[in-house]
Protein backbone atom coordinates (compact mmCIF):
# COMPACT_ATOMS: atom_id res chain seq x y z
CA UNK A 1 0.00 0.00 0.00
CA UNK A 2 1.49 3.29 -0.87
CA UNK A 3 1.55 5.71 1.38
CA UNK A 4 -1.05 7.99 0.14
CA UNK A 5 -3.36 5.59 0.37
CA UNK A 6 -1.92 4.83 3.80
CA UNK A 7 -2.56 8.72 5.03
CA UNK A 8 -5.66 9.08 3.04
CA UNK A 9 -7.38 5.77 5.13
CA UNK A 10 -5.38 7.06 8.04
CA UNK A 11 -7.99 10.42 7.60
CA UNK A 12 -11.35 8.70 7.00
CA UNK A 13 -10.57 6.19 10.11
CA UNK A 14 -10.67 9.49 12.28
CA UNK A 15 -13.07 10.57 10.84
CA UNK A 16 -15.85 7.93 10.99
CA UNK A 17 -14.28 7.25 14.71
CA UNK A 18 -16.23 10.53 15.32
CA UNK A 19 -18.99 9.62 12.88
CA UNK A 20 -19.92 6.91 15.06
CA UNK A 21 -19.03 9.08 18.20
CA UNK A 22 -21.96 11.28 16.95
CA UNK A 23 -25.06 8.74 15.51
CA UNK A 24 -24.06 6.41 18.61
CA UNK A 25 -26.04 9.42 20.54
CA UNK A 26 -28.89 9.57 18.64
CA UNK A 27 -29.55 5.95 19.78
CA UNK A 28 -30.69 7.23 23.12
CA UNK A 29 -33.42 9.49 21.79
CA UNK A 30 -36.84 8.71 21.14
CA UNK A 31 -38.95 10.28 18.05
CA UNK A 32 -41.18 12.53 20.92
CA UNK A 33 -38.99 13.13 23.43
CA UNK A 34 -36.52 15.46 21.12
CA UNK A 35 -39.14 18.44 21.24
CA UNK A 36 -39.93 17.79 24.88
CA UNK A 37 -36.33 17.26 26.17
CA UNK A 38 -35.13 20.52 23.75
CA UNK A 39 -38.05 22.88 24.51
CA UNK A 40 -37.62 22.18 28.42
CA UNK A 41 -36.85 25.30 30.41
CA UNK A 42 -33.49 24.00 31.91
CA UNK A 43 -32.40 22.92 28.47
CA UNK A 44 -33.17 26.51 27.09
CA UNK A 45 -31.57 28.47 30.12
CA UNK A 46 -28.29 26.59 29.59
CA UNK A 47 -27.97 27.35 25.55
CA UNK A 48 -29.32 31.19 26.45
CA UNK A 49 -26.62 31.41 29.32
CA UNK A 50 -23.74 29.80 27.16
CA UNK A 51 -24.17 31.90 24.17
CA UNK A 52 -24.69 34.86 26.11
CA UNK A 53 -21.86 34.71 28.14
CA UNK A 54 -19.24 33.31 25.50
CA UNK A 55 -20.35 36.14 23.24
CA UNK A 56 -19.40 38.73 26.07
CA UNK A 57 -16.14 36.63 26.68
CA UNK A 58 -15.16 36.67 23.21
CA UNK A 59 -15.65 40.81 23.04
CA UNK A 60 -13.61 40.99 25.55
CA UNK A 61 -11.13 39.18 24.96
CA UNK A 62 -10.92 40.25 21.03
CA UNK A 63 -10.71 44.08 22.63
CA UNK A 64 -7.81 43.35 24.69
CA UNK A 65 -6.56 40.73 22.55
CA UNK A 66 -6.02 42.73 19.32
CA UNK A 67 -3.45 45.41 20.67
CA UNK A 68 -1.76 42.68 22.42
CA UNK A 69 -1.47 40.86 19.16
CA UNK A 70 -0.73 43.52 17.35
CA UNK A 71 2.41 44.99 19.90
CA UNK A 72 3.60 41.10 20.00
CA UNK A 73 3.44 40.91 15.83
CA UNK A 74 5.04 44.53 15.29
CA UNK A 75 6.80 46.00 18.15
CA UNK A 76 10.17 45.30 20.05
CA UNK A 77 9.59 45.97 23.85
CA UNK A 78 11.31 44.36 26.91
CA UNK A 79 10.43 40.70 27.73
CA UNK A 80 8.84 40.15 24.67
CA UNK A 81 9.47 36.76 24.59
CA UNK A 82 8.44 36.05 28.24
CA UNK A 83 5.08 38.02 27.86
CA UNK A 84 4.64 35.80 24.73
CA UNK A 85 5.40 32.64 26.42
CA UNK A 86 2.67 33.33 29.21
CA UNK A 87 0.07 34.49 26.35
CA UNK A 88 0.05 30.22 25.83
CA UNK A 89 -0.26 29.43 29.78
CA UNK A 90 -3.93 28.88 28.99
CA UNK A 91 -3.26 26.27 25.85
CA UNK A 92 -1.62 24.01 28.28
CA UNK A 93 -2.77 24.70 32.14
CA UNK A 94 -6.00 22.34 32.35
CA UNK A 95 -8.99 24.26 32.48
CA UNK A 96 -10.02 22.98 36.30
CA UNK A 97 -6.10 24.02 37.34
CA UNK A 98 -6.76 27.66 35.92
CA UNK A 99 -10.15 27.91 37.14
CA UNK A 100 -8.80 26.76 40.90
CA UNK A 101 -6.25 29.54 40.31
CA UNK A 102 -9.17 32.08 39.81
CA UNK A 103 -10.76 30.82 42.89
CA UNK A 104 -7.88 30.83 45.05
CA UNK A 105 -7.52 34.21 43.45
CA UNK A 106 -10.89 35.55 44.68
CA UNK A 107 -9.78 34.04 48.48
CA UNK A 108 -6.60 36.64 48.47
CA UNK A 109 -6.71 39.96 50.48
CA UNK A 110 -7.22 41.61 46.65
CA UNK A 111 -10.10 39.01 45.94
CA UNK A 112 -11.61 39.74 48.94
CA UNK A 113 -11.32 43.56 48.51
CA UNK A 114 -13.24 43.17 44.74
CA UNK A 115 -16.02 40.90 46.65
CA UNK A 116 -16.46 43.61 49.54
CA UNK A 117 -17.06 46.17 46.75
CA UNK A 118 -19.82 44.43 45.33
CA UNK A 119 -17.72 42.65 42.01
CA UNK A 120 -18.88 39.12 42.53
CA UNK A 121 -17.34 36.33 40.52
CA UNK A 122 -17.57 33.71 42.91
CA UNK A 123 -21.05 31.44 41.73
CA UNK A 124 -21.95 34.41 40.13
CA UNK A 125 -22.73 34.98 35.88
CA UNK A 126 -19.72 37.37 35.75
CA UNK A 127 -17.68 34.24 37.25
CA UNK A 128 -18.36 32.20 34.15
CA UNK A 129 -17.52 35.01 31.20
CA UNK A 130 -14.61 35.50 33.71
CA UNK A 131 -13.65 31.78 33.14
CA UNK A 132 -14.14 32.03 29.71
CA UNK A 133 -12.69 34.73 29.17
CA UNK A 134 -9.34 33.27 31.09
CA UNK A 135 -9.50 30.48 28.58
CA UNK A 136 -9.80 32.08 25.58
CA UNK A 137 -7.81 35.28 25.98
CA UNK A 138 -4.54 33.59 25.27
CA UNK A 139 -5.77 31.59 22.25
CA UNK A 140 -7.40 34.59 20.65
CA UNK A 141 -4.28 36.61 20.93
CA UNK A 142 -2.41 33.77 19.36
CA UNK A 143 -4.60 33.51 16.14
CA UNK A 144 -5.16 37.09 15.85
CA UNK A 145 -1.36 37.86 15.93
CA UNK A 146 -0.87 34.96 13.00
CA UNK A 147 -3.48 36.71 11.13
CA UNK A 148 -1.39 39.50 11.41
CA UNK A 149 1.51 38.06 10.69
CA UNK A 150 0.49 37.31 7.44
CA UNK A 151 0.42 41.34 6.64
CA UNK A 152 3.54 42.74 5.34
CA UNK A 153 4.47 45.98 7.97
CA UNK A 154 5.28 47.83 4.92
CA UNK A 155 1.50 48.86 4.10
CA UNK A 156 1.54 50.79 7.23
CA UNK A 157 5.37 52.04 6.42
CA UNK A 158 3.80 53.50 3.49
CA UNK A 159 0.83 55.00 4.85
CA UNK A 160 2.88 56.22 7.72
CA UNK A 161 5.04 57.87 4.61
CA UNK A 162 2.02 59.53 2.82
CA UNK A 163 0.97 60.79 6.07
CA UNK A 164 -0.90 58.61 8.39
CA UNK A 165 -0.28 58.12 12.24
CA UNK A 166 0.01 54.66 13.69
CA UNK A 167 -3.94 54.09 14.50
CA UNK A 168 -4.38 55.15 10.88
CA UNK A 169 -2.09 52.92 9.51
CA UNK A 170 -3.50 49.91 11.46
CA UNK A 171 -7.36 50.34 11.11
CA UNK A 172 -6.79 51.86 7.34
CA UNK A 173 -4.41 49.21 5.98
CA UNK A 174 -3.27 46.44 8.31
CA UNK A 175 -7.09 45.74 9.84
CA UNK A 176 -8.84 45.77 6.54
CA UNK A 177 -6.07 43.65 5.29
CA UNK A 178 -6.12 40.88 8.21
CA UNK A 179 -9.96 40.90 8.85
CA UNK A 180 -11.09 37.68 7.51
CA UNK A 181 -8.31 36.55 9.50
CA UNK A 182 -9.26 38.37 12.90
CA UNK A 183 -13.04 37.30 12.33
CA UNK A 184 -11.74 33.43 11.89
CA UNK A 185 -10.27 33.79 15.01
CA UNK A 186 -13.08 35.31 16.99
CA UNK A 187 -15.33 32.47 15.63
CA UNK A 188 -13.13 29.61 16.56
CA UNK A 189 -12.78 31.40 20.47
CA UNK A 190 -16.31 31.78 20.78
CA UNK A 191 -16.80 28.34 19.87
CA UNK A 192 -14.49 27.39 22.33
CA UNK A 193 -15.75 29.74 24.92
CA UNK A 194 -19.67 27.94 24.54
CA UNK A 195 -17.85 24.52 25.13
CA UNK A 196 -15.66 25.68 27.99
CA UNK A 197 -16.51 23.39 31.39
CA UNK A 198 -13.25 22.95 33.53
CA UNK A 199 -12.74 26.42 34.77
CA UNK A 200 -16.74 27.53 34.20
CA UNK A 201 -17.33 24.58 37.15
CA UNK A 202 -14.78 25.36 39.53
CA UNK A 203 -15.28 29.22 39.50
CA UNK A 204 -19.17 29.26 38.91
CA UNK A 205 -20.55 25.93 40.33
CA UNK A 206 -22.68 23.72 39.21
CA UNK A 207 -26.28 26.07 40.38
CA UNK A 208 -29.11 25.33 38.28
CA UNK A 209 -31.02 28.03 36.73
CA UNK A 210 -28.10 30.90 37.74
CA UNK A 211 -24.37 28.98 36.39
CA UNK A 212 -25.94 26.38 34.10
CA UNK A 213 -24.38 26.25 30.88
CA UNK A 214 -24.29 23.73 28.54
CA UNK A 215 -21.50 21.73 29.56
CA UNK A 216 -22.59 22.08 32.96
CA UNK A 217 -25.77 20.93 32.04
CA UNK A 218 -24.61 18.15 30.48
CA UNK A 219 -22.48 16.89 33.46
CA UNK A 220 -25.56 17.61 36.05
CA UNK A 221 -27.94 15.52 33.46
CA UNK A 222 -25.35 12.70 33.31
CA UNK A 223 -25.20 12.76 37.59
CA UNK A 224 -29.00 12.60 37.42
CA UNK A 225 -28.82 9.26 35.19
CA UNK A 226 -31.26 12.40 32.44
CA UNK A 227 -29.45 10.66 29.62
CA UNK A 228 -32.02 12.58 26.36
CA UNK A 229 -31.16 15.98 27.86
CA UNK A 230 -27.16 15.16 27.99
CA UNK A 231 -27.04 13.94 24.58
CA UNK A 232 -29.71 16.91 22.94
CA UNK A 233 -27.58 19.18 24.86
CA UNK A 234 -23.85 17.25 23.31
CA UNK A 235 -25.42 17.77 19.94
CA UNK A 236 -26.20 21.46 19.90
CA UNK A 237 -22.43 21.82 21.25
CA UNK A 238 -21.37 19.81 18.10
CA UNK A 239 -23.98 21.36 16.11
CA UNK A 240 -22.16 24.44 17.08
CA UNK A 241 -18.39 23.56 16.82
CA UNK A 242 -19.22 22.30 13.35
CA UNK A 243 -20.64 25.21 12.23
CA UNK A 244 -18.04 27.47 14.03
CA UNK A 245 -15.59 25.44 11.80
CA UNK A 246 -17.55 25.72 8.60
CA UNK A 247 -17.57 29.28 9.02
CA UNK A 248 -13.79 29.88 9.91
CA UNK A 249 -13.23 27.83 6.49
CA UNK A 250 -15.98 29.98 4.91
CA UNK A 251 -14.64 33.32 5.80
CA UNK A 252 -10.67 32.27 5.13
CA UNK A 253 -11.31 31.84 1.47
CA UNK A 254 -9.91 34.91 0.46
CA UNK A 255 -7.47 36.13 -2.53
CA UNK A 256 -3.69 36.32 -1.72
CA UNK A 257 -2.63 39.76 -0.67
CA UNK A 258 -0.17 41.00 -3.28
Amino acid sequence: MSFSKTAVYAAFLLFLFYVVLIFSLLTFLEGGSFLTVLLAPNTLFSIRLSLTAATIATLLAVAVGLPAAYALSRLNFPAKKLVDTFLELPMIMSPIALGAALLIFFNTPFGAILQEKGIFFVFEFPGIVLAQFATIAGLATRLMKTALDEISPRYEGVARSLGSNAWGAFWKVTFPLAIRGLVSAMILCWAKAVGEFGATVTLAGTMAFKTETMPIAIFMSLASADIPQAVILILILAGIGLSALYAVRFVGRRSPVL
